[in-house]
């Protein structure tokens, strides 16, 4: 990933995405807002227990970053698989009140938000119909395959096909910090042989195969190799601190 620094706000882009014209993505981190103590300082966590004007104030200042005119859209995430379209003709929809944990959009000048604090960001482009879409996918929506649905979504409603489409996956829990002492009654059977001799299970290779059963090349999925808990004080991570904010992931058309 390449790393820019704007007004103190760190943050950080894929060397896959940031040669196209007309797109704008970052990966955040907690670095450069207003937030105090746990979740100091770029918290935009809507669910966190911080002051609800630090979170609007940070997640006005990332969309100052990101120079946008639109507020950055945010959806209350629930751990499902539920995926929410926005097309151009709805141009209202900012101001909608959003619950899913997959974005898809048309619309230039939107950029959409994922709040994280382990869980992946999986940012997609199809540079040939220019849709974006921005998936959140924790272990629960792993194994509800999230991202394949979001995938889906993008043909089904955009007319995309998955060999034009590039994939970014943010920082998450990486498969040195994934462990699960419940696997068995958490996770399906389906899914332990991405598991070590530890019961740590490696989630950024389930997101590959995912991708890539949908058609996605694997030349164009790219993966920041960064675990957040291994670096949590450059990222928040839940599963390090557990009062903790969320940073973002933003990707956005803006021609």
């Amino acid at each position: 990933m390449i790393a820019h620094r704007r007004d103190g706000i760190l943050y950080f882009e894929f060397h896959s995405l940031a040669g196209f014209s007309g797109l704008r993505h970052s990966i955040f981190t907690r670095e450069g807002g207003c937030s105090q103590s746990p979740y100091d300082s770029l918290n935009i966590g809507g669910s966190s227990n911080d002051e609800i004007e630090n979170v609007k104030r940070n997640r006005a200042l990332i969309q100052d970053c990101i120079q946008s005119p639109w507020p950055i859209v945010f959806a209350s995430q629930v751990h499902g698989s539920e995926v929410i379209a926005l097309k151009q003709a709805e141009g209202d929809a900012p101001s909608l009140e959003l619950t899913g944990d997959a974005l898809i959009t048309n619309i230039p000048g939107m950029p959409i938000g994922i709040q994280l604090a382990d869980c992946q960001a999986i940012l997609l482009y199809d540079p040939v119909k220019s849709v974006v879409a921005n998936v959140h996918a924790g272990w629960r929506g792993s194994i509800q395959n999230i991202t394949g649905k979001a995938v889906e979504r993008m043909q089904s409603e955009f007319l995309c096909q998955p060999e034009n489409i590039r994939a970014a996956v943010s920082p998450s829990l990486g498969p040195c910090c994934s462990e699960f002492k419940n696997y068995q009654t958490e996770i399906p059977e389906t899914f332990w042989a991405y598991r070590d001799n530890h019961n740590y299970f490696n989630f950024w290779a389930i997101t590959r195969d995912q991708l890539t059963r949908t058609g996605i090349l694997e030349e164009n999925i790219e993966f920041s190799g960064m675990c957040t808990r291994c670096n949590d004080r450059l990222f928040y991570s839940y599963r390090k601190n557990r009062e903790t904010g969320r940073f973002a992931a933003v990707i956005g058309i803006m021609d």
